[in-house]
C-alpha cells in the first residue's frame, strides 16, 4: 500500500456527472482527484443533450466553447411520431422565452468525444486526474466516508482521504451501496433497450434535420439520433415482459424491430449498420429506471446513474446527471467554505436532486400515457388506469410530495388524478402542434413541460448573466439558494 494521499474531494468516476462536479469544485480552489477506471475515449451511451447543459452547465464550468468547436450535430429540439395524430410532430427548444436565441439549441453527441471534452476541461481547471483506476470501496471514521481504496493500471493499491467522496460511477456503481438504501426500480418504465448504429441513414427535413426523431409503434417506440452526417445511433424500447423480443441473434432481433416500424424501416432502407469499432456492437440495456433510496450520508454523495435514471426518451440521461453533479458541487463548495452547515447542504442537494428526478418521471408518465393502442401489450401497459397503485405509492414514497411543489400529495388517487388530469391537458396541446397550428402556448404552458423547463431555465439564466441574473427564491420554506456566481448555496435573504 503506497502512502495516503489527501485531497479535499475524491471523485469516482469521469463521465459527465463526475467531470462536471470536480470542475466546479476546482474553480473554486479546492483540490479534486477524479478516478476513473477506464481510459478515454471510451464508448458510453446517452448521446442526445438538451440545452441546459451546453449553455448552462458547461457555461458555468467553461467547457461550452470547446462543445462548440467539436461540430457534433446541432438540435433544435424533438421530433416525435407519438401521440394520436399519425404524423410527426415537432417540439422545439426556441418556444421557452428563456431559451431564445443561442440558448435555444443542444447537441447529439458522441460521447466517447463529449465525456474526453469534458474531463479534459476539469483537468485544466486543476483537478487530478487518474484512468486505469479502479475504486474498490470506501474509508470510514468516526460516522463519516473520509475516503476511498482504489488500483491503479500497474495493479498497484491505494488509499487516498478525502473530505468529500462522490460516487459518480454511474448505473454499475457498487460502492452505492456503501451510502446506505437500496435501488429501487420503477415497474411503469421497467424496459429493455436493444441498439446500434447505422451510417447513411436519412435525416428528417430542415431545420430539423439534427433533432432526435421518437417513433412509437406497437411493440415499443425507438430513437434515432444522428450523430454525424451519416452516422445514427438507433435504439428499440420495448417491455421487459416481451424480452423474447431481443432474445437470440441480436442481429435479427434489431431488424425485426425495425421491419415492425414503418417510418424508422423507411429511414433506414438504404443504411448499412455499422460491424466494427466501438458501434460495431449491437448492445442491450436493461432495468434502466431505478432510484437509490438515499443520496448521500456525512462523507458522501451519490450522483447521476448512481443515484437515479428514468427512461430516456426526453433525454434527461446527461441533463440529471450534470446538474445533480451542479447541485453536489454548490454543497461541497458551502461546506468547504463554512458558509453553511454540512447536514443544510446536503439535504438541500439531495432534495432539489429528487425534486428533478421527480418533475421528469412525472412528465414522462404523462407523455407515456397520452399514446394509445388497443391490443398493444407495451401500450396498455403503460396507461395509468391500468396500472397498479402501488406505482404510484412508490412515486408518492420517492418524491414525498416535493415534485410539482405540491406538499400535499398524500395518497396515490390524487396522484393517479393529477396525471389523468396531465395527461390530457398535456396531449392537447400536442394535438395543436401536430396540426400545424403555430400557436405554441399551449404547450409551453402545460404544468409537465413547464415543470420540466424550469430548473433548466434557471440554470442557463444563471450561466448567461451571471452575478446579473435574477436572485432566486428557495424552492423548499427554510432552503437555500444559489449564490451569484451559481457555484454554492447562501441563505435566502430574511423577509
Amino acid at each position: 500500500m503506497s502512502n495516503t494521499e489527501a485531497f479535499d474531494v475524491v471523485v469516482v468516476g469521469g463521465g459527465p456527472g463526475g467531470s462536471t462536479l470536480a470542475a466546479l469544485v476546482a474553480k473554486q480552489g479546492h483540490s479534486v482527484l477524479i478516478l476513473e477506471k477506464e481510459f478515454f475515449p471510451r464508448y458510453q451511451i446517452g448521446e442526445s443533450l438538451l440545452p441546459s447543459t451546453v449553455h448552462g452547465i458547461c457555461g458555468l464550468t467553461g467547457a461550452a466553447d470547446e462543445l462548440a468547436k467539436a461540430g457534433f450535430p446541432v438540435k433544435r429540439g424533438g421530433t416525435f411520431r407519438w401521440g394520436a395524430n399519425p404524423e410527426p410532430w415537432t417540439f422545439s427548444f426556441s418556444i421557452s422565452p428563456r431559451m431564445a436565441g443561442p440558448t435555444s439549441t443542444a447537441y447529439q453527441v458522441e460521447r466517447s468525444k463529449f465525456d474526453k471534452i469534458l474531463l479534459d476541461n476539469a483537468r485544466r481547471l486543476g483537478a487530478v486526474v487518474r484512468e486505469g483506476c479502479a475504486v474498490s470501496d470506501v474509508l470510514e471514521g468516526d460516522d463519516r466516508v473520509t475516503g476511498v481504496r482504489y488500483t491503479d493500471d500497474q495493479g498497484v493499491a491505494h488509499e487516498v482521504s478525502a473530505r468529500f467522496v462522490v460516487d459518480a460511477s454511474g448505473n454499475r456503481s457498487r460502492l452505492n451501496q456503501r451510502i446506505g438504501g437500496h435501488r429501487e426500480y420503477s415497474d411503469f418504465f421497467r424496459n429493455l433497450a436493444l441498439f446500434g448504429y447505422f451510417e447513411n441513414g436519412q435525416r428528417l427535413p430542415e431545420p430539423n434535420r439534427g433533432n432526435i426523431l421518437c417513433v412509437a409503434f406497437d411493440s415499443g417506440w425507438f430513437w434515432y439520433i444522428p450523430l454525424s452526417d451519416t452516422l445514427t445511433s438507433v435504439g428499440a424500447v420495448v417491455r421487459r415482459e416481451m424480452a423474447e423480443k431481443v432474445q437470440g441473434d441480436p442481429e435479427k432481433a434489431l431488424q425485426a424491430l425495425i421491419d415492425e416500424c414503418p417510418m424508422i424501416s423507411e429511414y433506414l432502407a438504404s443504411a448499412r449498420r455499422v460491424t466494427e469499432g466501438q458501434y460495431g456492437e449491437i448492445r442491450v440495456r436493461k432495468d434502466y429506471s431505478y432510484h437509490h433510496t438515499t443520496f448521500w450520508r456525512p462523507g458522501m454523495m451519490l450522483v447521476g446513474d448512481a443515484a437515479c435514471f428514468v427512461d430516456p426518451v426526453f433525454s434527461s440521461g446527461v441533463h440529471l446527471a450534470t446538474y445533480s453533479a451542479l447541485l453536489a458541487a454548490r454543497s461541497i463548495n458551502s461546506t468547504l467554505a463554512g458558509t453553511v452547515e454540512e447536514e443544510v447542504a446536503m439535504k438541500e442537494f439531495e432534495a432539489r436532486y429528487r425534486r428533478e428526478y421527480g418533475v421528469f418521471y412525472e412528465f414522462l408518465m404523462s407523455f407515456y400515457d397520452m399514446h394509445h393502442v388497443e391490443d398493444s401489450y407495451f401500450w396498455q401497459a403503460k396507461k395509468l388506469t391500468r396500472n397498479s397503485h402501488s406505482e404510484l405509492e412508490a412515486f408518492v414514497d420517492l418524491v414525498g410530495g416535493v415534485s410539482s411543489g405540491e406538499a400535499a400529495l398524500s395518497d396515490a388517487e390524487s396522484v393517479a388524478r393529477r396525471l389523468h388530469a396531465q395527461t390530457e391537458e398535456f396531449a392537447s396541446a400536442v394535438e395543436t402542434v401536430a396540426d400545424g397550428n403555430d400557436n405554441w402556448a399551449p404547450l409551453l404552458g402545460s404544468s409537465v413541460v413547464r415543470e420540466a423547463m424550469t430548473e433548466s431555465s434557471k440554470v442557463q439564466m444563471h450561466a448567461t448573466l451571471g452575478e446579473d441574473a435574477e436572485e432566486e427564491t428557495p424552492l423548499f420554506e427554510d432552503g437555500l439558494i444559489p449564490s451569484p456566481d451559481g457555484l454554492s448555496w447562501v441563505h435566502a435573504p430574511a423577509g
